[in-house]
């Protein structure tokens, strides 16, 4: 173990002090990432399509190749499924993450080539632990396992070459055999389809190792938490894994689960948030005392940033690494070694330093309510909601919020449907606090709700316990790195899950 612990401190350093070059230097280190991108891409389909060959810097970029989506890119990504090579990236793709969104039933197969594996998501990974590690010098991760919720694989539809599943489950697929020593469940219980049945097995498998760290979902993790719980008859999970010192978390904003991992983890352990999606690992938290992650900027992806006001635009203004601003809305488009060209993620994130740049995730493109002008994005309703369940000791499990519309009797509003573990004992204070904190965090809501004169006060229900888990059930998206959508500009999923409580 000596040994062991000697190779990985050196590692780390190694590393520490490449991630410091890009710390100082990120224009520099992205534009040889976009070097490597166009070069290696050049004879691909679409960089003939585009002239790759006539790209000198990022300026070219721009006017060379268009801005994109899974919509436009679609058509290319199902020639790579038929088994068709060198269309959007130059080395063989056999590998797709699946990924249902949040706003749409449709499956997406997001391309995930050898580089992307190696250079992005391993990488990533990886890059955990040295920043783990730069922290905390006394840490013993490699003395247990890490407990690891994925999703499921399964084979692709259309042949035997082409493959698919949630990212982590392509992953999991993807390592090397000694990894398998170092996790927990086996690779059958962890990559299983049906989920409620997954939760049982994991729970059961993982009861008696020595865990020290989990990776998963908030959401899930949370899940698999209260069985353990429930199968043990323990109050809490570090009366099961005593060792247990590190929860790696990703995939929806930790802020509603904060509280709820605090009763379930009696003693402190450390929390450390990454932004890894099915197209890319971006964002790694390197300050445990802060919340905000380090944007990761030698994955083999270049970055650029949509002005959030200008994302309907035709021509939006798009900025490089080099170019924004702190505290200001952006959504993030990617190009990737995996053939993703100037591919709009959906996610909107701001940056709260640079030299270092690191970023906060501040929503979806198309997870708000604009209804009425108010232009409300889930960070408004974080902290809002953080506010509200603090000022009533109150503990939320999930929410959504959608807009109510006008009518000719009544004015618009929004309308909030909670999960409380623990309820306020004044629903109607708790509204109260919310809809204020609202208003101090976002000045076109405010404005909207002056006097009541166009957005009304908030409509609200407190759902039966259960009721998000029923939704997803039913919409066939238990497990994995599907999510509750916290925010719409519609009321189909509001409309929903009130049909749930009749």
């Amino acid at each position: 173990m000596a040994i062991l612990d000697s190779i990985v401190n050196w590692l780390n350093i190694k590393r520490m002090s490449q991630i410091d070059l890009f710390r100082k230097y990120p224009v520099d280190v992205q534009a040889e990432t976009l070097y490597k991108l166009i070069k290696k891409s050049k004879e691909t389909e679409w960089g003939k399509k585009y002239n790759f060959s006539s790209i000198e810097n990022t300026e070219d970029f721009k006017k060379n190749v268009p801005i994109t989506d899974y919509n436009k890119l679609t058509p290319y990504i199902t020639r790579i499924r038929n088994c068709e090579q060198n269309i959007l990236w130059s080395s063989e793709i056999k590998w797709f993450a699946k990924s249902s969104g949040t706003t749409n039933d449709k499956s997406k197969f997001i391309p995930v080539s050898k580089e992307s594996l190696e250079d992005c998501h391993f990488k990533g990974g990886k890059d955990i632990i040295a920043i783990y590690a730069s922290q905390k010098s006394d840490f013993s991760l490699f003395k247990g396992k890490t407990l690891a919720i994925g999703g499921s694989h399964q084979i692709n539809d259309y042949n035997n070459s082409s493959y698919y599943g949630d990212l982590s489950a392509v992953i999991m697929q993807n390592l090397p055999f000694w990894a398998e020593f170092l996790r927990t469940p086996n690779l059958e219980i962890a990559l299983m389809d049906e989920w409620e049945s997954k939760i049982e097995k994991m729970a059961a498998a993982t009861i008696k190792e020595n865990v020290t760290s989990i990776a998963g979902v908030p959401s899930w993790t949370l899940v698999l938490m209260k069985k353990i719980l429930e199968l043990t008859g323990k109050n809490n999970i570090n009366n099961i894994w005593p060792n247990l010192e590190l929860f790696i978390h990703g995939g929806v904003s930790f802020s509603p689960y904060r509280e709820q991992f605090k009763k379930i983890f009696a003693e402190k352990i450390n929390y450390l948030e990454t932004y890894n999606a099915s197209e890319g690992f971006f964002a790694i938290q390197d300050d445990l005392r802060k919340n905000d992650m380090l944007l990761m900027l030698d994955y083999g992806i270049y970055y650029e940033f949509i002005p959030i006001e200008d994302i309907e635009k035709e021509n939006p203004k798009i900025y490089n690494i080099g170019e924004v601003e702190l505290f200001k809305n952006y959504a993030m488009v990617i190009s990737t070694n995996a053939g993703l060209w100037r591919y709009i993620i959906g996610d909107t994130i701001k940056f709260t330093s640079l030299y270092p740049h690191k970023i906060v995730i501040t929503g979806r493109t198309k997870h708000f309510i604009n209804t009425f002008g108010e232009e409300l994005i889930v960070e408004n309703a974080e902290k809002a909601i953080k506010i509200a369940c603090e000022k009533t000791n109150s503990i939320i499990t999930e929410y959504t919020a959608g807009p109510v519309y006008m009518t000719d009797v009544s004015k618009g509003a929004h309308e909030w449907l909670f999960e409380f573990s623990k309820q306020p004992n004044n629903i109607e204070y708790f509204m109260e606090i919310l809809d204020n904190a609202l208003k101090s965090l976002n000045s076109d809501y405010e404005a909207k709700r002056y006097k009541n004169l166009s957005l009304d006060f908030p409509k609200y229900k407190i759902l039966k316990e259960g009721t998000f888990y029923l939704w997803l059930k039913n919409k066939g998206k238990l497990g994995g790195q599907h999510k509750i959508p916290r925010l719409a500009n519609n009321r189909d999923h509001i409309n929903d899950l009130l049909e749930l409580q009749k």
